[in-house]
């Protein structure tokens, strides 16, 4: 017990903030170790390592040949076998040292765990030097644990998510560095094995370079091991939106409250409105057409007839389950589901579509890609590859392909709103919604020569819902493809509502969803992470519940604009009254 409780001691000291060390003297260089200029010792140990490489590949080809066994050497192969190890271990240490401390000293998930039955200090210890999820790169434990130097700013504990801030000698020797250009930004969270104390340092480096303060932009309060290696690379802080709710939103029986992460006023209270409307007639019902990830890779022959040649080759239906055996390697939820090809010249255009379960499926449909062109250079040894992406996706970028074929989920959502909602909520009539749904979101937007954009604004809450749900907002472009139909139904009486949305991309799994306030959204829609029961099942629920929140906010705004009130609702709700030369002062 004593022994334990020492060692855990020992390696909490380890963590505190030491004596300042210059990035310039952490380690020591393999080169080092002879008197000679350092590129006359490269030269030396490259010549020796591929020299002996190509000697012992020559002998034992020869072994082989005249079927001498391998394990029998003389003294000219246990000198070269030497000298091979130790030119590798030279390379190995100048070269590649802290790729492989980054891969052999990586602490793991419970490198402070205990027994539950330790004293009651020591479960007090491991609380506060516990990490539930280690720094994406190294922490480096070659130096020698120092004395400590006490930091100016007290250190919070890890386990209360308070501010951290770690301001030492060693800190301001850091931020010299880093300003003078000696040591790179982006190597400090790899450096110093602390992803808030880098983005720390980071941003007081930037603000004496540029000048220019960050005093409105936070530090503190944020996961930053979170976001390493996956979501944000060279963090310096994090923007604040706010987040706000819509709802409950009646779907297909279940009521949801929409989660919008938005700074346009009257955004939130229109779409607010859009699903009290929607829940008074008894709500709306969603379908999904279809879920198809895409990926399109650009390959090039010396010949259109070549390119032809392998068009009618993939598209053949009785070669399909063959590529789709490869394809599905790649994941065990990626499932092909079908290649279209376009020819241009001599070069085509390959449109693989699969399934993806709850993830958006973009890394993984790439991988089963490129199993497929490996595959295929087997039989088309001449066919040469552009890019694993040629456009033919398409990926957030407004493409007619994405509107007729569809790309992601597909979801109709449709809702019969009776006359005296549209009355007395909505404040207009039926008629009129009707006409300016003909006029606005289908004659003009054909006028404009619109692309998927025959819709008031649905770009508006497929925006605010994905940045509240970790999405890639990028993918706004094709997901707010939409076509908004209005139609007096039951006489003339109520208004049938509906929206198509043929390229909704959204996953719950991977990406900004796995932080921790992106993910409480998910968590409020119930849709959080991967679903046991069906894979595929939660993205595609949030699919539909993005189409729903469209339906309102499509809904409120074109009451409003029949009704004459989105100027006074802007006017009241989306500026500010606060005096802007005061508070900037």
């Amino acid at each position: 017990m004593e022994t334990r409780r020492r060692s855990s001691t020992k390696s909490v000291q380890s963590l505190k903030p030491t004596k300042t060390i210059p990035l310039e003297e952490d380690s020591t260089k393999a080169s080092d170790a002879l008197p000679l200029p350092l590129y006359i010792t490269n030269a030396v140990f490259f010549t020796l390592f591929f020299s002996v490489v190509y000697f012992l590949l020559a002998r034992w080809r020869e072994k082989i040949r005249t079927s001498t066994p391998l394990h029998v050497v003389t003294f000219s192969e246990i000198v070269a076998i030497l000298a091979l190890v130790a030119s590798f271990i030279y390379l190995l240490g100048f070269f590649g040292i802290d790729f492989v401390q980054s891969l052999i000293l990586r602490p793991s998930n419970d490198v402070w765990n205990s027994d539950d039955d330790e004293e009651e200090n020591e479960v007090l210890l491991r609380k506060e030097d516990a990490r539930k999820v280690p720094c994406g790169q190294a922490i480096d434990c070659s130096l020698p644990a120092l004395p400590h130097l006490a930091p100016i700013v007290t250190v919070q504990k890890v386990f209360d998510e308070k501010p951290v801030t770690v301001t030492t000698e060693e800190d301001e020797e850091i931020i010299k560095s880093v300003v003078a250009g000696t040591t790179p930004s982006y190597f400090l969270e790899s450096k110093l094995g602390d992803c808030k104390r880098a983005a720390a340092i980071r941003r007081e480096a930037l603000q004496r370079l540029t000048g220019k303060s960050l005093s409105g932009l936070p530090l503190d309060g944020f996961d930053y091991e979170s976001i390493l290696g996956q979501c944000c690379e060279m963090p310096i802080g994090y923007v604040q939106i706010p987040v706000g709710i819509a709802g409950p939103l009646l779907l297909n029986g279940r009521e949801y409250s929409v989660p919008m992460a938005t700074t346009e006023g009257c955004l939130v209270a229109s779409t607010n409105r859009g699903c009290k409307a929607i829940h008074l007639s008894g709500g709306a019902t969603s379908v999904l057409l279809k879920d198809a990830m895409t990926r399109a890779p650009v390959v090039r022959f010396g010949t259109a007839k070549r390119a032809a040649d392998l068009k009618l080759y993939l598209e053949d239906p009785e070669n399909f389950e063959t590529f789709a055996v490869v394809f599905n390697r790649s994941s065990r939820f990626a499932r092909l589901q079908g290649i279209k090809c376009a020819i241009a010249g001599k070069n085509l255009y390959l449109r693989f579509s699969c399934s993806t379960g709850d993830a958006m499926g973009m890394n993984m449909v790439s991988k089963g890609v490129q199993n497929v062109l490996d595959f295929l250079q087997t039989d088309f040894p001449d066919m040469d590859v552009i890019g694993i992406s040629g456009n033919f996706c398409s990926d957030k970028k407004p493409a007619a392909v994405n509107w007729i074929e569809g790309r992601g989920k597909s979801v109709v959502c449709e809702a019969i709103i009776k006359g005296d909602v549209v009355r007395k909520v909505l404040k207009t009539s039926v008629e009129s919604l009707v006409e300016l749904n003909m006029l606005k979101n289908l004659t003009g937007s054909a006028m404009a020569g619109a692309l998927g954009g025959f819709n008031a604004h649905s770009s508006n809450i497929v925006s605010a819902v994905y940045i509240a749900t970790g999405q890639d907002p990028a993918q706004n472009v094709e997901s707010s493809h939409c076509i908004t139909m209005m139609e007096a139904v039951n006489d003339g009486k109520d208004l049938h509502v509906s929206v198509t949305m043929p390229s909704i991309e959204v996953g719950t799994v991977g990406g900004g969803t796995q932080l921790a306030s992106q993910s409480a959204c998910l968590n409020l829609l119930g849709v959080k992470g991967a679903s046991k029961e069906s894979p595929g099942a939660n993205s595609r629920m949030l699919a539909s519940v993005v189409a729903g929140a469209v339906l309102a906010g499509e809904l409120s705004l074109m009451s409003a604009l029949a009704a004459g009130q989105l100027v006074n609702s802007h006017m009241k709700y989306n500026r500010s009254s606060k005096d802007v030369s005061k508070a900037s002062s």
